[in-house]
């Protein structure tokens, strides 16, 4: 047969439909068949995805109880002695479905589910590792490089600068609820991670203020924008490095929650740059989560953290803060005048560390934005946390693990916060109590930064981002 007539002859009509054509196109369709029934009933005999789950919330434990062994991240922690071999299960039993009547605040409301799971698994059970970190043992090792390895380079800016206050370090101890800021940079500059070759440097830190330049007449609230604009062309034109990443490999650090908004004349920093801000809301569009990173919001305080051995929690929950949210109104709403949750607004009677001392349970509530400073006050006077701000990315996130030291409770599960925090057992509380105090050092600042501290864990969370570009 000759060379060309070959393609004609393999599919031919006659070739095609020959016995043994039929059963060359047969074979492989079984075989496809069968081994698609054969994957449906694996997944089918050992998936979850066709199973039910009761809704049992138990606390799972890594560990036996009262085995804490010591680390760099634990050191000096006082211990809780836990008398009994495990915790009970059932702590938080509600049926998913039914009607519930809220508990104070003298008035009713019916809920057709019940959507506050604190920290709950995916098959619905209480999930509180004894472990604070996600993984301690990879953060102490790659803790280790950050400290060796990471550089940043920050834009040089001459003393004689007409916003020399607002781009070089105060010259002051920083105090008030923006603190935040102004003590990342002053550690940073007092740090190793400072290098002047820009050309070893991993990250470039853009040194302005937000809180500086929105108290600066010539600037104020409604000028921060074109500065931001204005500085971006600046560094631009005169050196390389924002054009060769598009800012990517760039960051800047702003606690007030203007600092997420300014950027709307230079789309370019809320796109590329990587923003350390308190008011890390994912919900809201201007902060864009793994990439971006959350600001814990510290109110400063001198001296070492309180001796808690001595302190009496006879209250179960305790809250003070201006009514400036529909979340706060509703918290007070239901329970201002709760004989166990002391729900305050406007000026205390009562210093506020002795309220926070005398309460198991201290809540963070949303105002205008996500974040206050009422988390870093929990830990620093050993409360726990109870987290009550939807789409809150909560700082240092990438590190631990906050279902072990907090409770995070969704803002329309308020008529039933004391059912959930009456469910918490004393055992169960006494562990959140513990990996309170564990975790409390990485939320306060020192300048000379300290080991550990909010200034080291913001750096890990850089150096997590360096290679972003």
């Amino acid at each position: 047969m000759a060379r060309s007539s070959l393609p004609l002859y393999y599919f031919s009509p006659r070739r095609v439909s020959s016995p043994s054509s039929k059963s060359f196109f047969f074979v492989p369709a079984t075989l496809a068949l069968i081994t698609t029934i054969f994957i449906l009933f694996y997944i089918f005999t050992t998936s979850t995805l066709f199973t039910s789950h009761p809704h049992r919330h138990t606390l799972y434990l890594k560990q036996p109880l009262g085995s804490f062994p010591s680390s760099p991240l634990t050191q000096n922690v006082p211990s809780f002695s836990l008398h009994n071999n495990g915790f009970k299960n059932g702590t938080f039993d509600l049926p998913k479905r039914a009607p519930f009547k809220a508990v104070g605040g003298g008035e009713d409301a019916t809920m057709s589910q019940v959507t506050s799971r604190p920290h709950f698994g995916s098959e619905g059970n209480f999930v509180n590792n004894l472990e604070v970190f996600h993984d301690g043992d990879i953060f102490l090792e790659d803790y280790k490089e950050m400290n060796r390895s990471l550089k940043i380079y920050v834009y040089p800016v001459k003393r004689n600068d007409p916003f020399a206050h607002a781009l070089l370090p105060v010259d002051f101890e920083p105090g008030g609820n923006y603190a935040s800021e102004s003590y990342f940079k002053k550690a940073l500059m007092e740090s190793h991670f400072i290098t002047k070759d820009p050309t070893k440097a991993d990250l470039f830190f853009l040194p302005f203020s937000i809180s500086r330049l929105r108290h600066d007449r010539r600037i104020g609230t409604g000028g921060i924008q074109d500065f931001i604009r204005e500085y971006i062309f600046n560094i631009s034109q005169k050196y390389p490095y924002w054009n060769r990443s598009g800012g990517a490999d760039h960051f800047y650090v702003a606690c007030h929650s203007i600092g997420r908004s300014v950027m709307a004349k230079a789309r370019e920093v809320k796109l590329n740059a990587i923003q350390i801000v308190c008011s890390s809301s994912y919900f809201l569009s201007g902060y864009i989560a793994h990439k971006d990173a959350s600001l814990p919001q510290v109110w400063p305080r001198t001296g070492d953290p309180p001796n808690l051995a001595s302190s009496k929690r006879n209250k179960l929950a305790f809250f003070a803060g201006s009514i400036n949210s529909p979340v706060r109104e509703k918290l007070l709403k239901f329970w201002r005048n709760d004989s166990e949750i002391a729900a305050y607004y406007g000026r205390l009677k009562t210093p506020y560390a002795d309220e926070l001392l005398g309460s198991k349970f201290c809540l963070h509530v949303k105002g205008f934005e996500v974040n206050t400073a009422r988390i870093a006050d929990s830990l620093y006077y050993g409360c726990v946390p109870i987290i009550i701000a939807n789409y809150y990315d909560l700082p240092f996130a990438d590190i631990l693990n906050w279902k072990s030291f907090s409770i995070a409770v969704v803002t329309v599960d308020i008529p039933l916060l004391k059912q959930i925090l009456r469910g918490i057992t004393s055992d169960e509380y006494l562990l959140l109590q513990r990996n309170v105090l564990k975790v409390r050092k990485h939320f306060q600042w020192h300048v000379p930064p300290i080991d550990f501290d909010a200034f080291y864990m913001v750096m890990y969370e850089l150096w997590l981002r360096r290679s972003s570009a």
